[in-house]
């Protein structure tokens, strides 16, 4: 394999204490096409785990000092590394160590003695599944998206983009891998709310000049949800109104309180003008919107800037 193919190679880790095995499996796995790397004690797996990101783990189960089940719950206790698949490699075929192997994180697991072919086939079949998510992920950094998963029984946060992470640290400070209890109480009646069929509206959360917005997107498995999260502030919204719609800045300004659901005297207060004034900057508003009344103008405004829509409050 040239040094430009193992570069772009899928990454796998092997662990295991027995040079036989790791020589065996090496040689298979690198002439599949990967590219490998080996770690002889738990210790050496966690921090080349943590340094390299494979996209699979072959880990043995039983080692000498910390094994492969406590291996397993620290990688999945790290956030960084907590999305990658484990298989599992065993002797043990007894029904309470292949529990005990599904509790610590593990994805699968194949029986000792190894045979080089089943182990080729559990992680082609754990790559293709490790490969989609990275680009997921991938498509989803690039955008600049903040979304996250969480599990809703516990708060824990399963993954989350880097954009996520930077905002649930700002608005929640401690909170990075795992939602407070304000926004699980949100996500717990929005599911109800979605069972039933009725509509429930996003979270915001405050913060001066700022809110964040809670969205909850889909089910992103059995027993995860996906949360999509946007910050706004009123001077975004404003300058978004203005470059969407060619509004002047009092204009722009006027239609947000709108959109906030203010009255024209509301308005002209927080704005320091007349009710007759700002009803001269409606005009002109729903000119450039092409609209009639405030509902439309909010309707419209809405749908393209994508605002969250929550009360002011």
């Amino acid at each position: 394999m040239s040094d430009f193919d193992r570069l772009n190679s899928d990454l796998v880790l092997i662990v295991d204490d027995i040079p036989e095995n790791l020589s065996v499996l090496h040689d298979a796995l690198d002439e599949s096409g990967y590219t490998v790397l080996v770690a002889t004690n738990g210790e050496t797996a966690l921090q080349r785990a943590r340094h390299s990101l494979p996209d699979v783990i072959l880990l043995d189960a039983m080692m000498p000092g910390i094994d492969g089940f406590e291996v397993a719950r620290r990688l999945k206790a790290d956030f960084s590394t907590r999305h990658i698949p484990i298989v599992f490699m065993t002797g043990l075929t007894e029904t309470e160590h292949v529990v005990a192997a599904f509790e610590a994180g593990g994805a699968d697991y194949v029986t000792k003695p190894i045979r080089p072919q089943e182990v080729l086939a559990r992680i082609a079949a754990h790559m293709a599944s490790a490969r989609l998510m990275k680009q997921a992920r991938t498509a989803l950094d690039a955008f600049g998206q903040a979304t996250l998963a969480l599990r809703p029984e516990s708060g824990r946060v399963v993954w989350q983009t880097p954009l996520a992470r930077k905002l649930m640290n700002d608005y929640f400070p401690g909170h990075e891998d795992d939602a407070p209890a304000a926004v699980m109480a949100w996500v717990h009646e929005s599911a109800r709310a979605r069972r039933e069929g009725r509509e429930f509206p996003p979270l915001h959360i405050n913060q001066g000049a700022t809110r964040l917005i809670f969205n909850l997107h889909e089910r992103a498995g059995d027993d995860e949800w996906l949360l999509v999260l946007r910050e706004e502030s009123d001077a975004a919204v404003v300058d978004a109104l203005m470059a969407a719609f060619r509004l002047t800045t009092r204009e722009a300004e006027v239609l947000y309180w709108v959109i906030k659901g203010k009255t024209s005297p509301d308005i002209g207060e927080i704005l320091g003008s007349s009710p007759r004034t700002v009803n001269k900057h409606l005009e002109h508003v729903f000119a450039k919107l092409g609209v009639e009344n405030r509902t439309a103008a909010a309707s419209v405004a809405m749908a393209r800037i994508r605002m969250g829509g929550g009360p002011d409050t």
